[in-house]
């Protein structure tokens, strides 16, 4: 069974720096895409950013450009989300998702559409202080 489990969420002052970890286990994702969202009440979960399979590729939400890192531990099944100069703006639950139902996306547009993803995490909240 695949289980997605996001951590290092949490509290932190604008303008700190927070890094998301995703541990995945049931099945290898060393060479799936990989990708980032959040979501606050009432509103359509946001592709944060999002790694195609061999992590050549990266893509970034628009609010995030040049704050965030999306990266891979192939070894350790994990995926991180390094969020810096935050924002109470960026105050969400995080979600990690994996796996694109398309196995072979051909826009980039694929990466940022949540019901793209076939796994999710159970999201971890992030709240930014003013």
């Amino acid at each position: 069974q695949v289980q997605l489990v996001e951590s290092g969420g949490g509290l932190v002052q604008a303008g700190g720096s927070l890094r998301l970890s995703c541990v995945a286990s049931g099945r290898s994702f060393r060479n799936y895409p990989m990708g980032w969202f959040r979501q606050a009440p009432g509103k359509e979960r946001e592709c944060v950013a999002a790694m195609s399979w061999s992590a050549g590729n990266t893509y970034y939400g628009d609010s995030v450009q040049g704050r965030a890192t999306i990266s891979r531990d192939g070894a350790a099944n994990t995926v991180y989300l390094q969020m810096n100069s935050l924002k109470p703006e960026d105050t969400d639950v995080y979600y990690c998702a994996a796996d694109l139902r398309d196995p072979l996306p051909s826009s980039p547009s694929i990466y940022y559409s949540a019901s793209q993803y076939r796994f999710w995490g159970q999201g971890t909240q992030v709240t930014v202080s003013s």
